[in-house]
């Protein structure tokens, strides 16, 4: 672990900010580069003054655009079939993605914005929102919301801790934590909302002329 933040770290300084949208672009699509060990090394660098944490929020949230996209465009155009078949490949195993299909199918489109703060879901959110064609003014939306939230709370942690890699682990799973309770209770008010709105739409429809 911590070669590979150091590792990271010189990256970033060579390439500096189109080092981090390429690696979260990366990161958001197939390729497995943990966002916690991306964002946390570009706000130590920030911290010390050789980046800007605004500009690396940035560049990190539209690298997980691009990288979703990447996703969606694959799954749009090659269908479920031809991705289960190859996507062994790059560890998109069937029981995978039929588990992100149907969270996808059973809460819509706001699956896309809590897909981006979950583990494994994070990866594979854009797959059934590309099989489904979903509208892209709200896929562009709802993943630039949940990707920015996640990569600004990596990067003020490593603002804040430094190039403390025991500590940016500790906290990143305790980041990891809150944004997982912070769905399920965002699910949990969501469902609560469409049954009140099917049943209230229950209720006014006529009664039948039996």
């Amino acid at each position: 672990m911590h070669e590979a933040i150091n590792w990271l770290l010189i990256t970033m300084k060579a390439m500096g900010y189109p080092g981090i949208f390429l690696l979260m672009a990366m990161e958001s699509s197939v390729i497995p580069i943990p966002s916690e060990l991306v964002m946390p090394p570009a706000g130590y660098l920030a911290q010390r003054g050789e980046m800007n944490a605004f500009i690396a929020i940035l560049c990190g949230t539209m690298g997980s655009l691009i990288g979703a996209y990447a996703n969606y465009f694959a799954a749009h155009y090659l269908g479920r079939p031809l991705l289960l078949k190859y996507g062994k490949y790059v560890w998109i195993t069937e029981e995978k993605f039929a588990k992100v299909e149907g969270f996808f199918l059973r809460h819509g489109e706001i699956s896309t914005f809590i897909g981006r703060l979950l583990p494994v879901v994070r990866h594979l959110i854009s797959l059934p929102a590309g099989l489904a064609g979903m509208n892209h003014v709200k896929f562009a939306l709802y993943t630039l919301l949940g990707a920015g939230i996640w990569v600004s709370v990596l990067t003020w942690i490593g603002y804040f801790i430094g190039q403390n890699q025991e500590l940016i682990m500790r906290y990143s799973h305790k980041a990891l934590i809150g944004v997982v309770v912070f769905s399920a209770l965002l699910i949990a008010v969501y469902v609560k909302l469409q049954r009140n709105k099917s049943t209230k739409h229950q209720k006014t429809l006529p009664d039948r002329i039996v």
